[in-house]
């Protein structure tokens, strides 16, 4: 008797979304929940776990959580096998912890060959470049001269930004000198995008669309108008993402106090509102689920699988669980970001730091190294220091940039206040009225943390939820 099989597996690093379900008995699979949608005739629903995801954790989610009821996301590394009715799930590759027997060069030499590498694999497509200024497209932009490669790169920034920046812990400098000086070093033909406040907030629709979800507010659609115009010159692009999750970019892993006391362990470090977030919610929206305990669980659902050496202290394993979290959690909402947005503007993106065999060996680098000279990334300055502009190379990190005009909070504040007054309003459904009406009189003041990452603050916030009403409206979500 032959067996009804129907095999799928996700790439290593996640830089590809997978969504499934079972469906009349056969396995669906597709790139978005959109095709899914289409393909499998599943009737788009939220369900308390939905919701407690995508209220509390969005636009992040648990591991392998898809928001949608009876959808589920395939988590990088993982395989699944559907056979005679039965579906199996099981993992077939992640960062395993090895020794690390090698001298800071030699580590710091293998680091750069192995980037190198990467970048050269992707020269045959004549890409375009992505470049920030900041350390990860600078290093892409170097890799690219050395090899004799003609350079286009492209940047984004906002309308008025440069009147209304104001340095903070998370965002420091301004992108453009950076970007104006490695232009000069690399010899590249340049264009820059300047998104004005309408197109940027117009664009929300269209980027909650692409993700199939409510997304990174401004930080989806400015991306999806930056690809939408890179697209009318060039097919492929190179991009830095994925590196901070590698080698420590980001101000949470610094935290050593919280690292050795488990002072965060009910928290994800890029999330740290839950109870200002369901303190939002119309009574009873999350069913019997405790929003404390929730963070908990998902967070131990992603550490529980990290592996660690007998020979591992205490720090070293709690830095271990935080590669495992940033991996398996922050770094794959990024690259569904960088996957979508330029996907919906018929571009490809790729981004060679998102390597599975750079991504173990980098897992297994001690923290020492990865910090040298006492910098988030010390070890992947050090390793191309010698081809980069020394004010970039030592750079302090800047994440993808948002936002700073009072234009478009303005522009959001109208659009979230018009939604929840309008007598067909779907927010409602999740959200109380009077609390949202609340949090748009002070601005979003209840929110002493940002919403989600690095620098999601009230535009942003309102920006989401704009976004969530978009998304009941335009998949025909029902909430059960």
């Amino acid at each position: 008797m032959n067996s009804n099989k129907t095999s799928i597996q996700r790439d290593k690093t996640g830089s590809t979304p997978l969504f499934y379900c079972v469906y009349n008995n056969r396995l669906f699979h597709a790139e978005s929940v959109e095709a899914l949608l289409e393909k499998s005739g599943i009737k788009p629903r939220i369900d308390a776990e939905g919701i407690a995801a995508l209220t509390l954790l969005g636009p992040g989610r648990p591991k392998g959580n898809a928001v949608f009821a009876g959808i589920k996301e395939l988590p990088p590394g993982y395989h699944a096998e559907f056979t005679d009715g039965k579906l199996t799930v099981s993992q077939y590759w992640k960062p395993q912890a090895k020794q690390h027997t090698q001298s800071f060069e030699e580590t710091s030499a293998v680091v750069r060959g192995m980037l190198t590498n990467s970048i050269k694999s992707y020269l045959a497509e004549s890409p375009c470049l992505f470049l920030s200024g900041g350390l990860d497209s600078s290093i892409i932009g170097a890799v690219m001269k050395e090899e004799g490669v003609p350079i286009t790169s492209y940047s984004v920034d906002y309308e008025g930004n440069s009147d209304n920046f104001k340095a903070g812990a998370f965002q420091p400098a301004q992108d453009t000198p950076f970007i104006e000086e490695m232009r000069e070093y690399l010899g590249c033909e340049h264009r820059d995008v300047v998104l004005d406040q309408k197109s940027l907030f117009g664009a929300l629709r269209g980027a909650m669309a692409a993700r199939g979800l409510p997304g990174m507010a401004d930080v989806d659609s400015s991306l999806y108008l930056f690809c939408g115009e890179v697209a009318k010159e060039c097919s492929f692009a190179l991009s830095g993402e994925c590196a901070d999750e590698l080698f420590g970019g980001y101000r949470w892993y610094f935290d050593e106090a919280a690292l050795q006391t488990g002072a965060k362990q009910a928290t994800l470090p890029w999330m740290e509102c839950a109870a200002e977030r369901a303190s939002l919610l119309r009574d009873g929206a999350l069913g019997g689920i405790h929003p404390h305990e929730y963070i908990r669980q998902v967070r131990q659902d992603i550490v529980d699988d990290t592996p660690f050496l007998e020979s591992d202290d205490e720090l070293t394993r709690k830095r271990r669980e935080m590669f495992y979290l940033n991996y398996y959690g922050f770094m794959q909402t990024l690259t569904e970001r960088n996957t979508a947005m330029s996907r919906a503007q018929g571009l490809q993106v790729h981004a060679p730091f998102s390597d599975g065999v750079l991504a173990e060996y980098a897992f297994n680098i001690p923290w020492e190294m990865k910090t040298y000279s006492g910098r988030e990334k010390g070890l992947l300055r050090h390793a191309f220091d010698d081809i980069l502009p020394k004010a970039v190379a030592w750079r302090k990190k800047s994440p993808f940039p948002k936002t700073h005009n009072p234009e478009y909070l303005r522009l959001v504040t109208g659009e979230l206040r018009r939604i929840i007054n309008a007598p067909d309003c779907r927010l409602v459904e999740i959200y109380d009225k009077r609390k949202l009406s609340d949090l748009i009189e002070s601005a979003g003041a209840g929110f002493r943390k940002n919403w989600f990452g690095q620098l999601m603050a009230a535009p942003q916030i309102f920006a989401y939820l704009i976004q969530v009403e978009y998304w009941l409206r335009e998949f025909d979500v029902s909430v059960v």
